[in-house]
């Protein structure tokens, strides 16, 4: 059985900069795996996505800014880019139960952003 728990915090402003920060590298990688999805013919394995899209990708100078990030939610990004992949083509040919399932958007600057993270990711400080 999975465990999952919702937390509510109430980050000081430097905090915000940086939960800022980590939701635009999120979706910045989440973009340019799309983009290159799109681009190929194939599909290219996660892994390769997250080669070209992160590792190679904080070697140049216009993206070096995400290795200021954990890499945790850059790599959770192309594995959720991936499994929306599985449940389009899944639905495509019928095999997904439930309604049908659009391809993959890009994602924008909204109020609702998010990042995932796995159990190692992160930790938690509690303090009164």
């Amino acid at each position: 059985m999975k465990a999952r728990y919702r937390y509510r915090f109430y980050p000081t402003s430097q905090q915000q900069q940086s939960l800022a920060q980590l939701f635009g590298c999120v979706r910045v990688v989440w973009n340019d795996a799309l983009a290159l999805c799109k681009q190929s013919k194939k599909k290219p394995s996660s892994a390769d996505l997250q080669k070209i899209v992160i590792t190679q990708a904080k070697n140049t100078e216009e993206r070096v800014w995400l290795g200021d990030v954990s890499c945790v939610p850059l790599q959770q990004s192309v594995a959720d880019l991936d499994v929306a992949f599985k449940n389009f083509f899944r639905s495509c040919k019928g095999k997904r139960k439930g309604r049908k399932v659009g391809y993959p958007k890009f994602k924008k600057r909204t109020n609702s952003q998010s990042a995932r993270l796995r159990v190692g990711g992160f930790s938690l400080n509690a303090s009164s």
